[in-house]
């Protein structure tokens, strides 16, 4: 199943695709929160970023129901395609409610929190850039999916001393409930991107 066929290489192409455009989203959401503020314009392009990604899985999964052999297990790759798209999704989910709530200028914490995510986006893509070499590079993919894990868990860290802060310090009960929901987003942004890694970890580990 790992032999590459011309169709069975497209769905690593469009993999490369599906990860390129998870980065863009985290790192515009990352530059998001520099500002005292989100724009309808700059929610619009993150909108346009997750329509992009909405394409790429319709195409991944469109392949998948048309293809006979496929590089990888066929519940694998779709259920990758999914934890790529659901990575987009939050980021969005975020970024709508900054607008959404008038939110000012997020915290240090919640910037980091976001730059962690960001970080992690960058190793899934580098483990799928290896992917079509699962052999060859499957040091090069799990020391991908440790240092996501290694993100996850100084955002879940992080995440928690932020709720903290924010339940003892801000006196504006709305104030609270706005950015525990955005909190909460980012925080999921980086549980999803968790679940791509084990999902990646599956995969070299059942080829191995």
């Amino acid at each position: 199943m790992l032999g590459l066929s011309g169709k069975e290489d497209k769905f690593y192409q469009l993999f490369r695709q599906s990860t390129e455009v998870v980065c863009a989203t985290l790192k515009r959401v990352e530059a998001l929160m520099e500002l005292s503020s989100v724009s309808a314009q700059e929610v619009e392009e993150v909108h346009r970023l997750e329509h992009e990604a909405d394409a790429i899985t319709t195409q991944i999964i469109d392949r998948l129901n048309s293809t006979f052999i496929t590089p990888l297990d066929r519940e694998d790759i779709y259920t990758l395609a999914q934890s790529l798209d659901d990575v987009v999704d939050f980021t969005q989910g975020a970024v709508e409610r900054m607008m959404l709530y008038r939110t000012g200028k997020p915290s240090p914490a919640t910037q980091e929190l976001v730059h962690l995510a960001a970080a992690a986006g960058e190793q899934i893509k580098l483990a799928f850039s290896a992917l079509n070499s699962i052999h060859a590079k499957k040091a090069e993919i799990l020391a991908a999916t440790e240092e996501i894990y290694h993100l996850e868990s100084a955002g879940d860290k992080l995440y928690r001393q932020e709720m903290a802060r924010l339940f003892e310090y801000e006196k504006d009960p709305i104030e609270i409930i706005k950015w525990k929901d955005i909190l909460e987003h980012i925080e999921t942004i980086l549980d999803h991107c968790e679940s791509v890694a084990d999902l990646l970890k599956g995969v070299v580990l059942k080829y191995d």
